[in-house]
């Protein structure tokens, strides 16, 4: 009974990490980043907003080089039984320091190849420096991961956006430049690494250990996920640099525009899937049956949650566009569009990662996920010469399709599993209820059209039993027999 009652409140802690993060994300933090980039199209206009978002791509495009697959590994491996755990996360977060500074002083080698304006590349080397502080802050969100405190990293990604969108205010109230709204970059991130670490020491303590053995022992199961992770920037970034290569910095503006806003939404696939992957991880290990089970429920909620998104975001994406960056940018409502059907198959994109993660068949998602950037690029080569933005956009949508469908298949071969598909009906037709409610009160102001159909869904997943009565009482239940009976059907 007492396994059983811990095994509840662990439930219980997922479900207040992914309601408390889900809070913040949407009322606060996506909230203050599209006041931010409402500030920037601004002031920047839209050429000027295509090279802060052609700066913004190399920022990306740094953090995959750098990433080197440690975050996922060393979740993984602090939460098995047993570890040194200190041990670990010392060598680590020294890894990760001499990796993205070694990135910083290679950068500028590179800098004379490329044809941008100075200012460019000037905010493409201080898109390098800040990978410095936003690997060690990823790195330290496994700490955060295992111990089932994701809330503590949505409180400094709000307190890291309040830095940001304060400084952008400041920068365009004294109308400082191109070059201090890149420098917002770095002044943000730094300071979540700075709260992070902080807050980190309350879980975890380590000290920083330079042990190049360890490195490479690490680096051995790493780094395939890390080149799964540059691989991912070639297929959800490059089409912005080729962007700026063939069509200049106004195209790159009105897609990045919409990017921006589709960018700000793929928080919760992350995030479900970083709460989730430290128990798949240990049900793997000692006991299959929970993993099927722990599986299929992620499976599910993705679902709940995916559906609605991409539904009230097709049917508000004028007025979203209206409102992040106002009426010059109206030609970025049909991109927004088709990235936000493509955000359904991000969703499960990053599950089936996440399971392959689990299951330690990182090289093999490696090269599906190579396979899937070849293609990629070569659509963009060809997409983008002829639609532009619309392009780049439709060649979005069919790789993630592909992302979602070839992890799938992998999935099934190596690891023996598939999802399951029940209640999957009654989520569609509550889903489908939803649409009829947005289109119904389509000329209402949007706010008001999405808190009725919200609630209409949420009203359609209860009557349809789409969501058990057990799950829902189990989350606020003191009771141990009702926390007993939630964990055996939740887990």
């Amino acid at each position: 009974m007492l396994q059983l009652y811990i095994q509840a409140m662990s439930t219980r802690k997922i479900a207040y990490n992914i309601i408390f993060n889900s809070f913040m994300k949407v009322t606060t933090t996506v909230m203050l980043s599209l006041i931010s980039i409402r500030l920037i199209t601004g002031y920047l206009g839209k050429e000027g907003f295509g090279d802060y978002a052609t700066v913004l791509a190399f920022f990306s495009f740094f953090s995959a080089i750098a990433d080197l697959g440690i975050g996922s590994i060393t979740a993984r491996e602090i939460s098995r039984e047993g570890v040194d755990e200190g041990g670990i996360l010392g060598r680590v977060a020294s890894l990760r320091i001499v990796s993205s500074t070694l990135l910083f002083l290679i950068v500028p080698l590179f800098l004379p190849l490329f044809s941008y304006p100075f200012p460019v590349k000037v905010g493409i080397l201080v898109a390098a420096a800040a990978v410095i502080f936003s690997t060690f802050s990823i790195f330290l969100n496994g700490i955060f991961q295992k111990n089932i405190a994701m809330d503590r990293i949505a409180m400094i990604e709000f307190m890291g956006k309040m830095v940001q969108v304060a400084a952008v205010y400041l920068v365009v109230t004294l109308n400082l430049g191109f070059l201090a709204i890149a420098s917002t970059l770095i002044l943000s991130i730094s300071f979540n690494a700075m709260m992070a670490y902080l807050l980190s020491r309350k879980y975890a303590k380590f000290k920083f250990v330079l042990d190049v053995p360890f490195w490479k022992r690490f680096l051995g199961d790493s780094l395939p996920l890390g080149g799964s992770a540059l691989i991912t920037f070639f297929y959800f970034k490059m089409d912005t640099i080729l962007l700026s290569f063939i069509k200049g910095s106004a195209a790159v503006g009105t897609y990045s525009v919409a990017y921006k806003v589709m960018e700000n939404l793929t928080f919760f696939p992350a995030l479900l899937a970083g709460l989730i992957l430290p128990l798949l991880s240990r049900a793997l290990s000692v006991d299959r049956n929970k993993f099927q089970i722990i599986a299929d429920t992620t499976f599910r909620v993705f679902s709940i949650i995916a559906i609605p998104i991409v539904l009230s975001g097709v049917f508000f994406s004028d007025r979203i566009i209206s409102i992040v960056s106002g009426n010059g940018f109206q030609d970025a409502v049909p991109v927004l569009e088709i990235l936000l059907v493509s955000l359904i198959f991000i969703f499960f994109g990053n599950y089936f990662n996440m399971l392959l993660i689990v299951g330690n068949h990182q090289k093999a998602l490696m090269k599906v996920l190579l396979a899937v950037a070849i293609v990629n690029i070569i659509a963009n080569l060809i997409l983008i010469p002829r639609f532009s933005f619309v392009g780049a956009a439709a060649t979005s949508l069919g790789t993630e399709l592909l992302v979602s469908v070839s992890t799938g298949l992998l999935t099934f071969r190596l690891l023996k599993y598939s999802p399951s598909f029940e209640k999957i009906g009654r989520i569609v037709v509550s889903a489908s209820i939803m649409a009829a409610v947005l289109f119904l009160t389509r000329t209402l102001p949007f706010v008001l059209s999405g808190t009725l159909s919200g609630l209409v869904y949420l009203a359609s997943l209860w009557t349809l039993k789409a969501v058990s009565s057990v799950e829902i009482t189990g989350l606020f239940s003191k009771q141990s027999e009702q926390e007993a009976a939630f964990v055996e059907e939740i887990l």
